[in-house]
């Protein structure tokens, strides 16, 4: 049965608006940082920088300590993202191939995990911290940024692996493969979605952090970017150029990893979902 003109019409006239309402602020955020000054400050709004200028992307980068806290915000993320990934790994293959005693249970407290609001968490992670005398270090940053996302890395891991035929490991072991070999050669290869999409989930994540990294790391130098964003206008004023271009700064990493994996994330998700 057809539908009628009105319900094929009213679901693309929604995902438009919504797509409005999310696109354009991004899409503001640029264009203030590409204007010149003149422009910003206009009673009449410029929709597109005619004239558009890199000064304020100049003035971003070569604000106190940018470098610095740049090299900490990858280095965190690729290490915390990067460990989870290695452990959330043994730890699906394990739960999905494996019948122990607590396995059900296991899970449940990855599930309650997951739930757990991190921001309650934080003065109790600041006591661990300082009484391990580890304030103003990166190494407790990639700790807590690697437990973040490892249940739902895990989670989503383990339904990625069930979803893989067991027949695939029993014959490659059977032709003389090791179970590790089986894994490794068989296996692996084909959780390339599932890890691409936690791994984009991870890094989102870890790269936006900013109520841990704003107890924890005091010193300047120590910091990471979102930190280094939010005291950024203090330093500037009303700048607002400079601002919007520190922000597109912050935000190009996400908005590139995404368009590159955004396939890949999606199967990964969905395909992770099916069988658990």
């Amino acid at each position: 049965m057809k539908r009628s003109l009105a319900g094929r019409i009213w679901p693309n006239a929604t995902a438009v608006v919504l797509a409005i309402g999310f696109v354009f602020p991004v899409y503001w955020m640029f264009n203030t940082a590409f204007k010149p000054t003149q422009d910003i400050v206009t009673e009449e709004p410029v929709w597109f920088p005619f004239h558009g200028t890199f000064e304020h992307f100049v003035t971003a980068v070569h604000a106190p300590n940018f470098w610095t806290l740049a090299g900490n915000s990858v280095l965190v993320t690729v290490l915390a993202v990067g460990l989870s990934l290695l452990i959330a790994l043994c730890g699906s293959f394990a739960i999905a191939r494996m019948r122990f005693k607590g396995r059900k249970s296991f899970l449940l407290t990855f599930m309650v995990a997951q739930m757990a609001p991190w921001e309650v968490m934080v003065i109790s992670i600041y006591m661990i911290v300082r009484d391990a005398d580890m304030l103003n270090s990166l190494v407790p940053l990639t700790f807590f940024y690697m437990l973040m996302v490892l249940p739902f890395t895990l989670l989503t891991l383990r339904g990625y692996v069930a979803a893989v035929p067991k027949e695939l490991e029993e014959s490659a072991m059977v032709d003389g493969c090791s179970r590790r070999q089986a894994f490794v050669k068989v296996v692996f290869p084909l959780l390339a979605p599932g890890l691409m999409a936690t791994s984009l989930f991870g890094f989102i994540t870890a790269w936006n952090e900013f109520p841990l990294v704003l107890v924890l790391n005091k010193e300047p130098a120590q910091g990471t970017l979102p930190l280094w964003l939010s005291q950024f206008q203090s330093q500037f004023g009303d700048d607002w150029g400079a601002t919007m271009a520190a922000a597109s700064i912050f935000a190009i990493p996400i908005l590139v990893l995404f368009l590159f994996l955004q396939r890949k994330a999606v199967g990964g998700l969905t395909s992770g979902a099916v069988k658990g």
